[in-house]
């Protein structure tokens, strides 16, 4: 969709203007991983509009591959109008106007199933599922089970207000086919509120339990950082009295200790620590704006994974993109040289636990590198 971003705070009545960008779960990970320096295209349609000739155009600035973009002489582009607010809270406001878009109109016969199978990951969004019967339909055959899959990753996006029942309130349809295509994924992505919202889910392993088909289940707990479940993960006891304490209230407990292994102080303060999920604290940044985190957060995640990279470090990339995103007031930021996430993702947890990010912190290498420098002298100095 296109964007439009106020020009100052207020109520949507209130502000007398705004700026054009681009929006959109899936083109928001394209852009970003492209950035990065990945090979990536975006499927998709858009109107035979103005509007669609914007997004082709900036989503192929990027370097996202959009030869495979439709363009619909009927339907127009998707548009929508936000407010400066957090469009994850009730602290915002936002106006879709999608219905009948082009977007909406992605079916089986419409979408060139070899151009979206044609790459080494496939990334869906709950979003594209809510937007039609025949989006629903395209993202059940795209998950079905079948050899030579490409991995397929997906964002749960629970957006309440796009599955209305009949009547036009929140029903239960939505969270169940979430929860259905989620388990025929390998990768999930999911927050911790929205689980909660839709499944009434209480913290990361029951989660876990929730979703046992896919390798790996990740966890975003928001300040808390982010916990991934893998198919080697020995979810014993007390890593799930760990994991189902409240993300709301307790996620400053959690703390890194490692690949594969969780810590946690209980209430009293005792620490426990053995084998559990990746748990990876985030970072301290300091943020112009709290959206596009989330995908962001996934670009960096399956940045990572397509390097090869372990999954405690694929949790740090996935924060240090997220910072990207959040030191910048649209939905993209731009990320940081690959040498220099490695370096930061590179730093023991305490120095990890010390840097902090501002805007602009990508493109100031060495301003960043000292500062991750002296945290690492910190550290060592008695």
């Amino acid at each position: 969709m296109v964007t439009f971003l106020p020009t100052r705070p207020g109520r949507l009545a209130d502000v007398p203007s705004f700026d054009r960008a681009i929006g959109g779960a899936e083109s928001n990970v394209a852009c970003a991983l492209a950035a990065a320096g990945h090979s990536v295209r975006w499927v998709s349609r858009v109107g035979a509009d103005g509007f669609g000739d914007h997004l082709v155009e900036t989503i192929g600035g990027y370097g996202v591959d959009v030869t495979s973009v439709g363009r619909d002489p009927l339907r127009p582009t998707g548009v929508y109008f936000r407010t400066a607010g957090d469009r994850a809270t009730d602290a915002h406001e936002v106006a879709y106007y999608r219905a009948g878009s082009a977007a909406s109109a992605m079916s089986t016969a419409t979408v060139d199933p070899a151009a979206v199978r044609a790459g080494r990951v496939l990334h869906l969004s709950g979003i594209t599922a809510a937007l039609s019967d025949d989006c629903l339909a395209l993202l059940w055959e795209l998950t079905e089970p079948r050899p030579g899959r490409p991995l397929v990753s997906f964002d749960v996006n629970h957006r309440p207000g796009l599955w209305p029942d009949a009547d036009g309130t929140q029903g239960s349809r939505g969270p169940r086919v979430l929860l259905d295509l989620a388990r025929r994924a390998d990768l999930v992505f999911v927050g911790a509120d929205e689980a909660r919202a839709a499944w009434g889910l209480r913290g990361a392993a029951a989660v876990r339990d929730a979703l046992p088909e896919p390798e790996l289940v990740v966890v975003k707990q928001g300040k808390g950082g982010a916990v991934a479940f893998d198919k080697n993960t020995n979810a014993d006891a007390e890593a799930e009295a760990e994991a189902d304490m409240d993300t709301d209230t307790d996620t400053d407990m959690y703390e890194d200790t490692g690949a594969g292994m969780g810590r946690m102080e209980d209430a009293d303060g005792t620490a426990t620590v053995g084998p559990g999920p990746h748990v990876v604290p985030a970072l301290h940044v300091d943020v112009v704006a709290a959206v596009g985190a989330g995908d962001a957060f996934a670009a960096g995640f399956l940045s990572a994974t397509l390097r090869g990279l372990p999954v405690r470090t694929r949790l740090r990339h996935g924060h240090l993109m997220a910072a990207a995103a959040l030191t910048v007031p649209g939905d993209v930021g731009t990320p940081p040289s690959r040498d220099h996430a490695d370096r930061l993702a590179a730093l023991d947890d305490d120095a990890w636990g010390r840097l902090r990010l501002g805007p602009g912190w990508t493109t100031q290498t060495a301003r960043t590198t000292q500062t991750a420098s002296r945290a690492e002298e910190e550290v060592r100095t008695p």
